[in-house]
């Protein structure tokens, strides 16, 4: 009698344990974070200062080589957010995405430049009339060709723009098969240190120097705590690294991959803040899409308010 009733309890057990394991096991998967990044600056950022520690998430990082197919992977959400700078962002918003930028930074815009080989004959944006210039298209090299041109009286039609992905981009200048390479960091800094490359325009006074980071109406809405979490440890990890530059710029040089040379200059010259999605903000944004408006590379007026979460940053 009693071995039957131990029986009983034994199977009541199991069966019980069988129906709560699939809840248990739920509840202890943790929620994934889809990253997108470019050349693993945000990954290296975030590694070098121990901000990837003690998350309550997970994160699967996807890296990309420009900003132009991250844009592409947050309009047909296969990532949740990424770093995307001003001029990209606008495309997305006229592309009808369902993208939003809640966070901002400021860098020195020097990076952000004309190279040309070091031997060029060229001297300035003026002597850029009828030569070639490799950028990729909608990117912050593309926008800064197109100020750069516009500050001495020049157009786009005036040169020949050739829409080309970094790598490409930089062949294609050592080669000699374009003029001039339109680029960002650490793609600049890169070309400088190994003496592949000069500037002969820098974006001072051209660019805004603004990037963000965007995510996805519905990671916003279903991952916002989660994504509030990833930007603080960005904001701390951005303080971390100018207190301790010979650190980081080893940490990023061997996490990138790129020589310490390049990865210290491009570093410590962007200087980049990280700011408050403010009327500043906004207002400098809206300046850059009635630029493109004006260029023809949108078609029509661009509302950018539109494409920012600016309660985001108010958040505690």
């Amino acid at each position: 009698m009693q071995r039957r009733q131990f029986h009983r309890l034994l199977t009541a057990s199991v069966s019980a344990a069988s129906l709560l394991s699939p809840v248990l096991v739920h509840a202890q998967t943790k929620t994934v974070l889809r990253a997108g990044d470019q050349k693993g600056g945000l990954r290296a950022l975030l590694e070098a200062a121990g901000e990837l520690k003690n998350l309550a998430y997970d994160i699967k990082w996807t890296e990309f080589p420009a900003a132009a197919p991250l844009a592409e992977a947050l309009n047909a959400d296969a990532v949740d957010f990424g770093p995307i700078g001003d001029a990209p962002l606008l495309f997305t918003l006229a592309a009808g995405s369902r993208v939003k930028a809640f966070a901002a930074n400021r860098s020195d815009a020097y990076g952000t430049a004309i190279l040309v080989s070091p031997e060029s004959p060229l001297k300035d944006a003026s002597s850029l009339r009828g030569k070639s210039i490799a950028t990729n298209r909608g990117s912050i090299g593309h926008f800064v060709t197109l100020k750069a041109l516009e500050s001495v009286g020049l157009t786009a039609d005036d040169v020949q723009i050739k829409f080309i992905p970094p790598a490409d981009a930089k062949l294609a200048l050592t080669q000699g098969a374009v003029d001039a390479w339109a680029t960002w960091e650490p793609y600049t800094a890169l070309a400088e240190t190994s003496k592949h490359a000069r500037v002969l325009v820098n974006g001072r006074g051209l660019s805004s120097g603004l990037s963000f980071l965007a995510a996805t109406d519905s990671a916003l809405l279903n991952k916002r705590s989660i994504l509030q979490d990833f930007k603080g440890r960005v904001e701390r990890a951005q303080v971390w690294s100018y207190k301790h530059p010979a650190e980081f710029g080893a940490a990023l040089a061997r996490i990138v991959g790129i020589p310490e040379e390049a990865a210290r200059l491009q570093f410590e010259r962007r200087a980049t803040r990280w700011v408050p999605i403010d009327a500043q903000v906004i207002t400098d944004q809206q300046r850059t899409a009635d630029f493109y408006l004006k260029v023809g590379l949108v078609k029509q007026k661009l509302d950018v308010s539109k494409t920012f979460d600016s309660q985001f940053s108010g958040q505690a």
